[in-house]
């Protein structure tokens, strides 16, 4: 699988990739990275990439030639690939849109600059557009991140137990429970006496009472879509 970066600023992605779980995918061809600079597409004379926005508003905006002739390139270069932008006025980013873009063979992210991009580019492109909170950030390169690790670990072989994937939070309606390690005791914290006694079954039920009570607490209304199902079923 690729993933490219269509950014202004790659420096600021190269480095994610260069250590842990992504970098050895990486070196065993799991997937491959590159990336695009619209900047490198500009015909402008100083290579300019932004302009000032048309009904006023402060800042500038990412104007379209640039980005234009970059997805072609990019498009006639693979003709399959899939172009996701990441802007806040978009539908949230969940696991099962990880899940779905591990199964592409390539995946373009668009990080947009300054006050966001033209309009026209997200039009002509997108096959996707995500969200992933209702915040503002400086650029797209955090977003673009961000879903590309969250796809990236949903391809096979990424996660050496890729049993991990299936206990995870998400991919259930309820939140995963909590993790304990070694020592059983510190600072006069213990871990549950039950997740040291080796009886499956009840650490299982613990676990299941503990994810319940963590998802009534932070996501009430994913809950009670678990004891809907659990009634259906």
């Amino acid at each position: 699988m690729t993933f490219t970066f269509v950014t202004l600023f790659s420096n600021l992605i190269e480095g994610y990739f260069n250590d842990s779980i992504l970098k050895r995918a990486m070196e065993k061809s799991l997937f491959s990275v590159k990336y695009l600079n619209p900047r490198d597409f500009s015909t402008n004379k100083h290579s300019k990439v932004d302009d000032t926005a048309f009904g006023g508003g402060a800042g500038m905006v990412m104007n379209p030639q640039p980005l234009f002739d970059a997805l072609d390139s990019l498009k006639k270069e693979d003709e399959n690939v899939h172009i996701v932008f990441m802007t806040p006025v978009a539908k949230p980013f969940v696991q099962n849109d990880a899940k779905r873009l591990a199964k592409k063979s390539h995946v373009a992210f668009v990080s947009g600059r300054y006050e966001g991009i033209d309009e026209r580019v997200i039009e002509k492109y997108a096959d996707e557009v995500f969200s992933i909170g209702d915040y503002i950030l400086t650029g797209g390169e955090l977003a673009s991140l961000v879903v590309c690790d969250a796809v990236s670990r949903n391809i096979e072989g990424v996660l050496g137990n890729s049993a991990s994937l299936e206990v995870e939070s998400f991919e259930t309606p309820l939140l995963e429970a909590p993790s304990f390690s070694k020592p059983k005791l510190y600072e006069g914290l213990s871990v549950p006496s039950e997740y040291l006694k080796g009886n499956h079954s009840k650490i299982r039920s613990l676990k299941l009472a503990l994810s319940e009570s963590k998802t009534k607490f932070f996501r009430p209304q994913e809950l009670k879509k678990h004891k809907a199902t659990q009634k259906l079923s």
